[in-house]
């Protein structure tokens, strides 16, 4: 995919991995990278289930401070445009995606992991959104996704304080979904997204759009849910479910 993003797909699961050593900073060009990558795999019909990940040692630790430590307003307003754009590329997949998280998740980081449905952290996972001990605040989402996972209070904390969060309080606090040890993070993302991959993909893409729409004024919420939910009923994959229901056995779904 590029220098520092690629993508690998087995089984209909797709592998978006960040890699720039040491510790995986969203420079723009990474961000650039992984915008096109997020695009690759929506548009690619084979993938059903995506993972994003970081490698076993970090997901990414944020922006790279030494780079933007000169920066005016318009040389940063280009850089974290791009990690902006690639977090709404990600979350504009269709499939499920999963951020599998060792290590360090900050700063971007973060953002880039709040982008994914799902989050499955390692016991050595460190999360959070340091950029007020910069003087500076999240520009990438941060503050947009983080209260819609956490609550405005916790999320208040969290960006107030610029302080880490370990894998214990994110799990409680709702900020992941699953605890692993860190060697198991990536393979328990992947079973996930692997059992994902044979479901019903299109439910899932419109159950995605109707939580998208959980945040708007009830009425317009509920347009868009009814609008998916009937839609659905045009698909063979609700003829395959159903029928598969009423004759007891396992439904073979097909995204179609």
């Amino acid at each position: 995919m590029g220098e520092f993003v690629r993508i690998d797909i087995e089984g209909g699961v797709a592998t978006i991995r960040v890699d720039r050593p040491p510790a995986n900073a969203l420079a723009r060009e990474l961000s650039l990278q992984l915008s096109a990558a997020a695009r690759q795999v929506a548009a690619d019909q084979s993938v059903r289930a995506v993972v994003v990940w970081g490698g076993e040692r970090i997901f990414a630790a944020g922006a790279d401070i030494k780079a933007m430590v000169g920066y005016g307003p318009e040389e940063v307003a280009s850089d974290v445009g791009a990690l902006e754009q690639a977090c709404r590329d990600v979350e504009a997949i269709a499939a499920i995606t999963i951020a599998a998280i060792n290590g360090y998740a900050l700063g971007g980081g973060c953002e880039l992991a709040l982008s994914c449905d799902l989050r499955f952290a390692g016991q050595d996972a460190q999360i959070g959104l340091p950029e007020v001990r910069l003087g500076i605040i999240p520009g990438s989402g941060g503050t947009q996704r983080l209260p819609r996972v956490v609550g405005l209070p916790r999320a208040r904390d969290l960006v107030y304080s610029g302080r880490h969060v370990d894998a214990a309080e994110a799990l409680e606090i709702g900020l992941v979904d699953r605890v692993a040890d860190g060697t198991d993070v990536y393979a328990l993302a992947v079973e996930h997204a692997t059992a994902f991959a044979k479901g019903p993909s299109l439910a899932y893409a419109a159950a995605k759009r109707a939580l998208a729409a959980s945040d708007r004024p009830i009425e317009q919420g509920l347009a868009v849910e009814r609008e998916a939910f009937v839609a659905l009923f045009a698909t063979r994959d609700q003829q395959e479910g159903m029928r598969a229901f009423l004759d007891k056995r396992e439904p073979k779904f097909e995204g179609r």
